[in-house]
């Protein structure tokens, strides 16, 4: 049984940062696409960056050049490293597992439509101007 667990979301300001955290117990790193998605209220789901099991990354444009999403399988956490945070970033940060994905590229799509095994709780991010 695979159990998500999201932390580091909060409140700040334009331009400033967070690191998003995502507990994976019972997950095999080695094996498919790990991502982060997010929601704002009344909004679509978005794919916002996704890992395969390589290393390889992918992300939503809206987020290219200012998230990095990392992961270090002996800790068995997920990452998202957010820098230059704008008032359109907030939302519900979700952590997801996807497998098999094929490509990171493709679970970022996937993903942003719902399409995921596993997902945890949500961490809230709000990002003020």
């Amino acid at each position: 049984q695979v159990h998500l667990v999201e932390s580091g979301g909060g409140a700040v300001q334009t331009g400033g940062s967070l690191r998003l955290s995502c507990g994976a117990s019972g997950y095999d790193f080695s094996s498919g696409c790990m991502g982060w998605v997010r929601q704002v209220l009344e909004k679509q789901r978005e794919g916002v960056a996704t890992i395969a099991s390589e290393g390889v990354s992918a992300y939503a444009d809206s987020v290219k050049g200012r998230f990095t999403i990392s992961k270090d399988p002996g800790k068995n956490t997920l990452y998202l490293q957010m820098d230059g945070l704008k008032p359109e970033d907030s939302g519900v940060y979700y952590c997801a597992t996807l497998a098999p994905c094929f490509t990171a590229a493709r679970a970022l799509d996937h993903m942003g439509r719902g399409i995921f095994d596993y997902r945890g709780q949500g961490t809230q991010v709000t990002v003020s101007s």
